[in-house]
């Protein structure tokens, strides 16, 4: 049977007992319905994970002894950095999940001239905070132990004027040149991928002038959140783990 995986936002050491609150907590008691002396697995973020067991449960936590620690590491061997254009809602939702599933170290939402989300200084720490519940779901679900980094909302031009090393290539399906031809990835690297009306003409010029790549995925224009999945796991395939 397959153990539940739990990550907890706070240091492990064996022998210790840690709280899981929230709606965690919730999952593992009302969902899962999951008893005192079964086993979970934990995680903190910092690699490997640990045995654990339930040793009490109350109104809105649930306790576990943390046992072994089993010193497995599934992350990539390709340090891959998705910076993305800001979708809507649920696509926006789902570019994390699958990009946490399939291996990225990290994620950098982007605001554009085209994007149709605008957010004030709440509301993007609003959205910060979902996108990293999203990732640590991944994670729980994918066996990561790691969670990778989502950083803060940036606006694109400030985006293309820090510095950066490795490999930066920019998805444009009017590219010349495929992603899966491209030579050399270099490591690291850094994808830059549109919001859903894509990048205007005057950000693709600034960020080739910034030395990112042009590539497309075919002849066909795709979505936003499917041209993110397509390309890392292009990407993965050929330069990293898949």
């Amino acid at each position: 049977m397959r153990v539940t995986r739990v990550y907890v936002d706070a240091p492990l050491v064996i022998g210790q007992r840690r709280q899981v609150e929230g709606s965690a907590a919730s999952h593992i008691a009302r969902v899962l319905r999951l008893e005192v002396g079964d086993m979970l697995t934990l995680f903190d973020g910092r690699g490997g994970e640990y045995a654990g067991n339930i040793d009490a449960i109350g109104r809105g936590f649930v306790s576990v002894e943390v046992r072994e620690h089993r010193p497995l590491e599934r992350e990539s061997s390709l340090d891959l950095t998705l910076a993305q254009g800001i979708s809507r809602g649920e696509r926006m939702d789902w570019v994390v999940q699958k990009a946490t599933e399939l291996g990225v170290s990290r994620i950098v939402p982007l605001l554009t001239g085209r994007s149709v989300v605008h957010l004030d200084v709440r509301q993007a720490r609003k959205k910060l905070e979902h996108w990293r519940a999203i990732a640590v779901a991944a994670c729980e679900q994918s066996g990561r132990n790691r969670v990778p980094e989502i950083s803060e909302p940036h606006a694109l031009a400030g985006f293309l004027l820090a510095p950066r090393d490795g490999a930066r290539l920019l998805l444009s399906p009017r590219a010349k040149q495929r992603l899966v031809d491209i030579p050399s990835a270099g490591v690291p690297v850094t994808v830059l991928i549109g919001p859903e009306g894509g990048f205007s003409e005057d950000e693709q010029h600034t960020a080739q002038a910034a030395s990112y790549i042009p590539a497309c995925l075919g002849p066909r224009v795709l979505r936003t959140e499917t041209a993110a999945v397509a390309a890392l796991t292009i990407l993965q395939q050929r330069f990293g783990d898949l």
